[in-house]
C-alpha cells in the first residue's frame, strides 16, 4: 500500500491533535554484573513514551529510550506541553517545538534522550494512523539490515565469551562480532589482548572481529593497541579514546588498520557536523535513542553519505530497524546484549536475526507492541 491510498483509506482518522504525552521508567535488572572499559552497571532503565490523541478510538505511539528516569520528568514538564496540539501527522513541527522548548534546559544527554523518545513515539503514532510499517513510510531501500553481535564485557569469564560468541556466529549466523576492552580504564591492556585472541580463536579467521574501548585508552595508548589489534585481524575499533577527544580520534585512525568509530553520544546534526569536519572517523555511529529521534537520524545520515561516510545503528535493535531499514549508506546495526535481553522479553513482535541480517516485520509503525503487563512491576517513575 502507497502513502497515497493509506490517506485515502484512513480519511477523516487524520483530522487529530496529539493530547497525549505519557512517560515511564522501568528499572530492569541484568542477570549479572556487566561492565566496559569505563562503567559498571547491574541493572539497566527503560523510558517508555506513549503519545495519544483526541480520538480515543485511535492507536497509541511508542518510543522509547534507555536513559535514567530522570527523563520522565523531562517529557511531563518540558516535551508534552510543547507536542500537544500538533497533528500527529506533522512530526517535523512537534520535533522543532521540542528543540525551542527546551533551549534554556540544554539539548546533550539526558534532555536529548527524552526528545528522541518522544520522536520515535510520534512516528510510530503516525505510521499506525496511517496503517504502514515505519519503514515502508520511511521509503525501505534493502529487505534487510545487516547485524553485529555485540556483548562480550569485561566482567564476564571465559566460559561465557566463548559461548556468546558461538552462539551469535553459529545461532544467529552473525559474521561480525564485537567484544568490550579498555578494562579498568585501560590498566589491564594484558587481558584486553588476551581476550581479543580467545574471541579469534573461537570465530575463526573469516568472521569480522571488533572491539570497543569505550574510551578508556588515551591516544598513544590506543596507537600501541591498534599495532596489536591489526596483528589480529581486528577490523573495528570503536571508541579508542573519549568520542570528544577528535584530535586523539583522528590519530588513532591515522595508525590503524581498523574502522575507528565513534558517535554513539551524539545528540544533535552540530555534534556530528564536528565529528565529521575532523575527519575523526572512518564510520558514523548514530543512536536514535539519544541524537533526537528519527527525524535528526536521517539529517545525520545524509550529512555522513555527503562526506562519503557510511553509518551503524548504536543499540536498540527494535526501535533502530525501520529507520536502518530505509538509510541508504547504512553500514550494520549493533545487536547488542543488554537491550536484546529487554526487547526480547518485553516486546511482542520482537524478530531475531537470522543468516547475520534482521527483517523488521510487516506490522503498522514500528511493528511491536509492548508487554505492558509483564513490564508493571518494574516501574520506577
Amino acid at each position: 500500500m502507497t502513502t497515497a491510498e493509506a490517506l485515502d483509506r484512513v480519511g477523516p482518522r487524520l483530522d487529530v491533535q496529539v493530547t497525549s504525552v505519557e512517560a515511564a521508567a522501568y528499572t530492569i535488572r541484568t542477570d549479572r554484573p556487566e561492565a566496559d572499559g569505563t562503567l559498571e552497571w547491574t541493572s539497566t532503565t527503560w523510558v517508555l513514551v506513549r503519545v495519544g490523541t483526541d480520538d480515543p478510538s485511535l492507536p497509541l505511539g511508542v518510543g522509547w529510550t534507555y536513559a535514567p528516569a530522570a527523563a520522565v520528568r523531562v517529557v511531563d514538564d518540558l516535551l508534552a506541553p510543547a507536542v500537544c496540539g500538533h497533528n500527529p501527522l506533522d512530526v517535523g513541527a512537534a520535533w522543532e517545538a521540542m528543540v525551542r522548548a527546551v533551549r534554556n534546559a540544554g539539548r546533550p544527554g539526558l534532555v536529548g534522550m527524552a526528545i528522541s523518545a518522544v520522536d520515535t513515539a510520534l512516528w510510530d503514532l503516525k505510521a499506525r494512523l496511517l496503517d504502514l510499517p515505519l519503514d515502508r513510510l520511511f521509503g525501505a531501500v534493502r529487505e534487510s539490515v545487516p547485524v553485529y553481535g555485540s556483548g562480550g564485557f569485561t566482567t564476564d569469564p571465559e566460559s561465557y565469551l566463548r559461548a556468546q560468541l558461538l552462539g551469535w556466529v553459529e545461532g544467529h549466523r552473525i559474521p561480525r562480532v564485537k567484544i568490550k576492552i579498555g578494562e579498568s580504564w585501560g590498566k589491564r591492556s594484558r587481558r584486553d589482548i588476551e581476550r581479543v585472541v580467545l574471541a579469534r580463536q573461537v570465530i575463526g579467521p573469516d568472521v569480522e572481529l571488533y572491539v570497543d574501548a569505550n574510551g578508556a585508552y588515551d591516544p598513544q595508548q590506543a596507537v600501541r593497541m591498534a599495532r596489536r589489534l591489526d596483528e589480529l585481524g581486528v577490523s573495528w575499533f570503536e571508541e579508542p579514546v573519549s568520542s570528544d577527544d577528535h584530535s586523539g580520534l583522528r590519530r588513532v585512525r591515522e595508525h590503524s588498520s581498523a574502522d575507528v568509530t565513534a558517535g554513539e553520544y551524539g545528540d544533535s546534526l552540530a555534534y556530528f557536523g564536528h565529528l565529521l569536519a575532523d575527519e575523526a572517523v572512518d564510520c558514523v555511529q548514530i543512536d536514535v535513542t539519544r541524537c533526537g529521534g528519527y527525524t535528526e537520524w536521517f539529517r545525520i545520515a545524509a550529512l555522513a553519505a555527503a562526506h562519503g561516510l557510511e553509518v551503524s545503528g548504536h543499540c536498540a535493535p527494535a526501535l533502530h530497524a525501520p529507520v536502518a531499514r530505509a538509510t541508504p549508506n547504512l553500514r550494520h546495526l549493533e545487536w547488542f546484549e543488554d537491550h536484546v535481553r529487554i526487547e526480547r522479553r518485553y516486546l511482542d513482535g520482537f524478530s531475531s536475526p537470522d543468516d547475520g541480517t534482521l527483517t523488521p516485520g510487516d506490522a503498522p509503525g514500528h511493528g511491536v507492541i509492548v508487554r505492558a503487563t509483564d513490564l508493571a512491576p518494574l516501574r520506577v517513575a
